[in-house]
């Protein structure tokens, strides 16, 4: 029973890691796709857009990776493996979707992040990180 605790414990770390890890990975990403630096925008401007969007990458993200360690089978190697793996592909379609609706709507989405009054473009973009997300978790399944 002691090494049932202490194997799940090591494997509950492990997913941490992995997850937190693509966390990391998709706050930079966000960074890199809109202009100015997120931390100042968000922590010091309390710049709502660019929280909501960061929120949705986090939230997004989360869900791939727990569905990722739900639907996980076999080694914690392999399993740790396919939650980073699904974790990419995550920020990758989040980003490349990001980049496709700022293409195809009015206007330049860079600069409705970078403003401080709140835009629904943003909240649109939040729901299409999740939609997103949700998307690449149900291929998991």
């Amino acid at each position: 029973m002691l090494a049932d605790l202490a194997a799940d414990a090591g494997a509950a770390l492990a997913y941490t890691g992995v997850g937190i890890a693509l966390m990391a990975l998709g706050f930079v990403l966000v960074d890199v796709i809109t202009p100015g630096n997120l931390r100042e925008q968000i922590w010091i401007e309390r710049n709502r857009n660019a929280s909501l969007l960061v929120a949705s990458n986090l939230l997004g993200v989360g869900i791939i990776v727990a569905m990722a360690i739900w639907t996980s089978q076999g080694a914690i190697g392999e399993a740790l493996l396919a939650s980073a793996v699904y974790g990419v592909i995550g920020l990758g379609a989040m980003a490349l979707s990001f980049l496709l609706l700022d293409l195809l709507t009015p206007g330049q989405f860079r600069d409705v992040v970078a403003d401080g009054a709140i835009h629904p473009a943003v909240w649109v973009t939040a729901a299409l990180h999740l939609a997103v997300s949700f998307v690449v978790a149900a291929g998991l399944s």
